[in-house]
């Protein structure tokens, strides 16, 4: 059985969970590899709607064993907080597997992320102040605290005092902050040791295991392939690995075991946060995009930025990836617009570009050079077939894939679980 990849061929909030989902009851294990509570995916079930920020959403379906792996940063209340509410409403969540390798977000860092985004002003990233990046910039600095240090209480306050030997001088001399109180930080975070403690396991073993035992794992990428930290946008990225080549870092398995990579995209485009986006519209169909879609930020309630289709970022992300598949979202949003643009090129300076411009100021200068297709009225939510599909629909999505240069295997035309159209099978 295979090891498929899912993640965001955008800047996120694609519908990434609802594309695990779909893979979920068919599968053994759902891994998140990387990010923490910085994104969030909407889960619909029925009459139901899931909420999920730091959890695999494997985790809404039964008999599948959720993972949290090393390459995440884990806010431990939030993670009891939505354990909490998911079994308040009847979901069993006592599968669920955190690696002892994954690295804990300590409350300074959540202050260290707000007042530093406060501090550079015009120049901020557009972080969501949940202390993400810098508890991924300790683990690179070597002074990071991970989930096994919670069971060694000596250990843990060495590591404690080494974090904020320096922290505490920034926060106090520089921001004009109080200091952090190192047995308040030790004492916050040893009260979650033995809560936490039956969920952890060595997650690279038990999915290598797994995987020899012919079991299906789903990979499942926090942000986007725009919001990676070598590949994006950079600096108005995320500080992880969110291409498919995280996997292999943020799980602990090799590369030669992964099967299928699956690029989720909506058929239009949206950003949170700060950065250059070239589709994105300032007017009425901005406006019609963001209501009609929802486009507001799971985690933050933030209203996200809306542009057409960019067949160009499409392209780059699916050689990135090295895509199989392509799931295309929200096409139900489009129904009724008489043209649908789509953005074929960029135009940087009188030169076209094709591909990405190899440098960050290009990219921040392009204009989008458009090609309008036809647009339909009749309401796709009900089909379940690709013929079902009014023909300009279906011609939309066969424009998009070539031009995206990976075949679109699902297409999603409506918020319910059930609300798909499958053209190729995700684990054929």
């Amino acid at each position: 059985m295979p090891a498929v990849v899912v993640l965001g061929a955008q800047w996120g909030d694609e519908g990434k969970g609802k594309a695990t989902d779909q893979l979920g009851s068919r599968v053994d294990y759902v891994v998140k590899f990387n990010g923490g509570n910085n994104a969030g995916h909407t889960v619909v079930v029925g009459a139901e709607k899931y909420a999920l920020h730091l959890l695999p959403s494997g985790i809404l379906s039964p008999g599948c064993t959720p993972v949290i792996g090393n390459g995440v940063v884990v806010d431990l209340e939030v993670l009891f907080d939505e354990l909490e509410g998911l079994n308040a409403r009847g979901v069993d969540t006592s599968k669920l597997l955190v690696s002892s390798s994954a690295h804990v977000i300590p409350s300074y860092n959540r202050t260290m992320d707000k007042v530093t985004e406060r501090f550079l002003g015009k120049r901020q990233i557009g972080t969501t102040g949940r202390g993400i990046g810098p508890t991924y910039a300790d683990k690179m600095n070597r002074v990071g605290i991970r989930i096994s240090d919670l069971f060694d209480a000596k250990i843990l306050r060495e590591k404690v005092e080494g974090a904020l030997d320096q922290k505490n001088q920034i926060l106090v001399k520089i921001y004009n902050r109080r200091a952090a109180d190192i047995d308040a930080v030790v004492e916050e975070l040893l009260a979650y040791a033995e809560r936490v403690r039956p969920m952890v396991a060595d997650t690279s073993l038990v999915l290598n295991q797994a995987l020899d035992a012919g079991r299906t794992v789903v990979f499942e990428a926090g942000q986007a392939t725009m919001l990676d930290v070598d590949h994006g946008t950079y600096p108005f990225v995320t500080s992880s690995s969110a291409t498919a080549g995280g996997v292999c870092t943020g799980a602990g398995i090799g590369p030669t075991r992964i099967d299928r990579i699956v690029g989720v995209i909506k058929a239009y485009t949206t950003r949170v946060g700060e950065g250059p986006f070239p589709t994105e519209l300032h007017d009425d169909d901005g406006e019609y995009l963001r209501k009609t879609g929802g486009e507001f930020g799971v985690t933050t309630g933030r209203p996200r930025r809306t542009g057409w289709y960019d067949a160009v970022i499409a392209r780059y992300s699916s050689r990135i990836n090295g895509l199989t598949d392509l799931v295309l979202t929200k096409l139900d949003v489009l129904t009724g617009l008489e043209k649908v643009p789509v953005c074929v090129a960029y135009d940087v300076d009188g030169v076209r570009h094709t591909e990405m411009p190899v440098n960050q100021s290009d990219f921040h200068h392009a204009t989008p050079v458009y090609e309008e297709l036809d647009g339909w009225i009749e309401d796709i939510s009900s089909a379940r077939t690709f013929a079902e599909l009014p023909e300009n629909a279906q011609r939309y999505v066969l424009a998009l894939e070539e031009m995206s240069g990976t075949r679109i295997s699902a297409v999603g035309v409506g918020p319910d679980r059930e609300a798909t159209i499958v053209r190729h099978d995700l684990l054929g």
